[in-house]
């Protein structure tokens, strides 16, 4: 897959962690909260994500990014069963 790490809120994956960069997935409400968008592959071949660089200190900027990010994202979709 990626190599790198997986943020999840529940059971969606909402962020990557590549190289020591946070990579966020794009949603229109994050978009508005971030105003300045930056955006970056996380990995080669990847779908662009929001590069998260500035802010990163501030929690409760960070808080409300998560929150309205993983608002706006649609349910994972169910595993499919093995069969036994």
């Amino acid at each position: 897959m990626f190599g790198e790490y997986g943020l999840y809120y529940g059971d969606k994956l909402f962020a990557l962690v590549c190289d020591n960069k946070l990579y966020v997935k794009p949603t229109a409400a994050g978009r508005i909260h971030i105003s300045r968008v930056v955006e970056a592959p996380p990995y080669p071949g990847a779908k662009p994500s929001f590069l998260i660089e500035e802010g990163m200190e501030d929690r409760d900027w960070l808080r409300e990014l998560v929150q309205v990010t993983v608002a706006e994202l649609p349910q994972p979709k169910p595993k499919k069963q093995k069969p036994s």
